[in-house]
């Protein structure tokens, strides 16, 4: 996931539909991209950095969610305080 990119368009009130059409993006490919599910290319980085003016670095900071915490516990049922991970 990029949250720093997700981020930054957010705060700058931008649709996604229409940054994709701006930057001549496929939508579908921009959402991809902006969930971390498809790593940009360098153009796609670079122009993303230049219509946000944001460093392209820091934009695209990888971030992994911890997903541990959604998973069921053994049984299907919540983890009790006595069981062993």
């Amino acid at each position: 996931m990029y949250p720093n990119l997700k981020i930054e368009i957010f705060k700058r009130g931008i649709h996604q539909n229409v940054l994709a059409r701006d930057l001549g993006l496929n939508e579908a490919i921009l959402s991809k991209i902006i969930r971390g599910n498809l790593e940009p290319t360098g153009t796609q980085k670079q122009i993303l950095a230049e219509y946000l003016q944001a460093d392209e670095n820091w934009l695209f900071e990888k971030y992994l969610l911890n997903t541990a915490s959604r998973l069921p516990a053994h049984g299907g049922g919540p983890a009790k305080k006595d069981d062993k991970l």
